[in-house]
């Protein structure tokens, strides 16, 4: 099912992503990834939980009278927690909460001098729900969504020129480019963020990781329509109940896109729990999949203005992984899935300047 014209505000859409966006300003002849600190060798990242939160800041929270957010106590327990996942054998956290839900990067900077962690930081933003109310500002008349042209220019810029710490300057590029869609069903919004991420990650050769909301396949075609190789797409929340009951997973995988196994731990109703996550697994790699899967807990470190999911980001290695291996998952796919296939993922791949 294409969306390209019958979800959000009819646009034009050049031919060629390279047409309308600033030429990347790497030149990918290595693989290499954007992590907080610079750029790094796809090969040095070894274990690498796609789906984290570093630090959540429901966006306001920051302002209430009744939150107290010290960062040098946000720095002490995240450095506690990547410490516990560095010594369990994991190597890369990947921050995939955007732009707005507390993104500090030089905290993640300084966290990951301090732990040895890669950190690789993302930009986007969504569903709708959560976006600012700059972003909802109709931008003509008769209103209409922000298009999804300048929110490829703004994640875009996030990637080429660096991840902005407000009215102050760009650090370091992002490594990814993340959205999620309205869980009851896509809104005009949604859809140009989903555009507008996929845009940004063809020209900038980054990857795009969609949180699904109702309907997993048509939210992937929708970004492949921008010119984004399926290769370089994520969809999240494959376990949740609804996406298993749909089928989505192995058609995610058979279109050749990638999944994201990414609630490993949580007990809530609406996710398998990690018996069922196993058997799942294990169903995609049978079919010969194993290279389209990743895992990941979506664990907060900390949390303001909302309750976090407080796991270990050590969860998956020390809890998850044992139980792959009893089920007879082999040690070379697991390796595959929590190492190869985010190395390959997060590899820079834009085009030479």
């Amino acid at each position: 099912m294409c969306l390209k014209h019958s979800k959000g505000a009819s646009e034009s859409v050049p031919p060629f992503t390279s047409l309308f966006l600033d030429r990347p300003s790497n030149n990918p002849t290595v693989a290499s990834v954007n992590t907080v600190l610079g750029s790094v060798r796809s090969n040095e990242l070894g274990v690498t939980l796609l789906s984290e939160s570093l630090m959540n800041v429901l966006p306001g929270a920051e302002y209430a009278y009744d939150i107290r957010i010290d960062r040098a106590d946000v720095f002490d327990a995240l450095e506690a927690k990547l410490l516990e996942f560095k010594a369990a054998g994991g190597g890369t956290i990947v921050d995939a909460t955007g732009m707005f839900h507390g993104r500090d990067l030089r905290l993640y900077e300084a966290l990951s001098r301090a732990t040895g962690v890669h950190i690789v930081a993302t930009t986007g933003q969504g569903p709708e729900a959560m976006l600012g109310g700059y972003f909802l500002t109709p931008q003509t008349n008769p209103p209409t969504p922000w298009p999804a042209q300048k929110f490829a220019e703004l994640f875009g810029r996030e990637v080429n020129d660096g991840m902005v710490v407000p009215r102050l300057e760009r650090r370091a590029p992002a490594g990814m480019i993340c959205t999620a869609v309205t869980e009851e069903g896509m809104t005009p919004t949604d859809a140009s963020l989903v555009r507008g991420a996929a845009r940004a990650g063809a020209a900038y050769g980054v990857p795009v990781f969609i949180r699904c909301g109702s309907d997993a396949i048509a939210e992937m075609q929708l970004a492949r329509d921008e010119s984004l190789d399926l290769q370089r797409i994520v969809m999240a929340g494959m376990d949740r109940r609804d996406a298993v009951e749909n089928g989505w997973p192995m058609q995610v995988v058979n279109a050749g896109a990638h999944v994201c196994i990414d609630h490993i731990g949580s007990t809530s109703s609406n996710y398998l729990d990690d018996s069922e996550r196993v058997a799942l697994v294990k169903e995609l790699i049978d079919a010969g999949y194993v290279d389209r899967i990743t895992l990941s807990s979506s664990a907060t470190g900390v949390s303001f203005g909302e309750p976090g999911n407080d796991l270990p980001y050590s969860n998956v290695l020390t809890h998850f992984v044992p139980m792959l291996l009893d089920a007879g998952v082999s040690e070379e796919n697991v390796a595959m899935m929590l190492t190869t296939n985010a190395a390959h993922l997060l590899s820079v791949s834009g085009e030479v300047k």
